[in-house]
């Protein structure tokens, strides 16, 4: 119970610093979610088409207020559909929105009583936690979860899947807040979840966890910690193509481009830019994206192609 009490006001704290805004997305018909909606719309996400998600997004939001309202059930459909648009916001760059959904997870998550989902919202708080500079909050929030989950003798694979993700989360923003052996330790964590899940050769449906994800967060991981050949090292481990999702391979590329900047080679990171569009054109249009390609316009403004490419990738206005 005390466990479950930090973690409500880790949220709580996030909501009251997201003030009263308002999500531009909570607009659409009003009707109950269906277990159907949601799979749909995920695949839109992993798929990086973000605006035919932006398309779709507001009847689920709507629904997910009518949901969270019919019990437990409906309380957890509500809850992936709050991650869901937190998501979508990060991606945006839209801080604010991103919170508020976040706290609107968390809340369903609660009520749901999965600790699968509250480990998801807590995940989805501590972004924007991140982006703010309050490390510590989000790292309290998603040291909770982790300890909410179940990983006795024989977790379910479901929870071995939250638990690893929540744990590469926490070693992310560990290592964002300078705390190598947090970072370290969190990363171990998640790796181990990831070989008990091989070994347990069960699937699961909408599942992230795998050693490639592992990989994938100790180039982000160590590149914050400024130890950038071991995050480069782990770059050249990783092959894209055995990430699951485009979204998943433009991450690779668009971390292995930002190491690869801090190691002063811009011809490569712009190889690696170049391979985010590849993967998920709508990445590579993203704010943090487009500040990469930036710098790398300013630093090697003779580079070929990457005026064409600034210009190409530059946000389209809206109609």
């Amino acid at each position: 119970m005390k466990r479950r009490k930090v973690l409500s006001a880790g949220l709580c704290a996030t909501a009251l610093w997201a003030g009263s805004t308002t999500p531009a997305l909570a607009r659409g018909s009003s009707q109950r979610l269906t277990e159907g909606n949601l799979p749909a719309a995920r695949r839109l996400f992993t798929a990086g088409k973000y605006d035919r998600l932006h398309q779709v997004l507001p009847g689920l939001v709507a629904r997910a207020s009518e949901s969270e309202r019919t019990g437990p059930v409906g309380a957890g459909r509500a809850a992936e559909v709050w991650v869901l648009a937190s998501q979508l916001a990060v991606k945006e760059g839209e801080v604010d929105t991103a919170a508020a959904f976040a706290v609107q997870a968390g809340t369903a998550a609660r009520r749901s009583g999965r600790p699968v989902l509250l480990a998801a919202a807590a995940r989805a708080a501590a972004t924007p936690l991140r982006r703010t500079g309050r490390a510590d909050i989000a790292l309290q929030l998603l040291g909770e979860a982790h300890d909410e989950l179940d990983t006795g003798h024989r977790p379910s694979a479901a929870v071995l899947d939250a638990s690893g993700m929540v744990a590469l989360t926490a070693a992310y923003t560990a290592a964002q807040a300078r705390m190598p052996s947090a970072a370290e330790q969190f990363a171990s964590l998640a790796e181990q979840a990831a070989a008990r899940l091989i070994r347990g050769r069960v699937p699961v449906v909408g599942g992230e966890l795998s050693l490639a994800q592992c990989v994938l967060y100790r180039v982000g991981i160590h590149h914050k910690l400024g130890d950038i050949d071991r995050a480069l090292a782990y770059a050249a481990g990783l092959d894209p193509a055995v990430l699951p999702t485009p979204e998943r391979r433009a991450r690779a590329a668009t971390d292995t481009a930002r190491t690869l900047l801090a190691a002063d080679d811009v011809l490569a990171a712009f190889v690696q830019l170049q391979l985010v569009e590849r993967a998920a054109p709508q990445e590579a249009r993203r704010p943090s994206v487009r500040a990469l390609t930036a710098e790398v316009a300013a630093r090697q403004p003779d580079l070929p192609n990457i005026t064409a490419f600034a210009r190409r990738t530059a946000p389209r206005p809206a109609t």
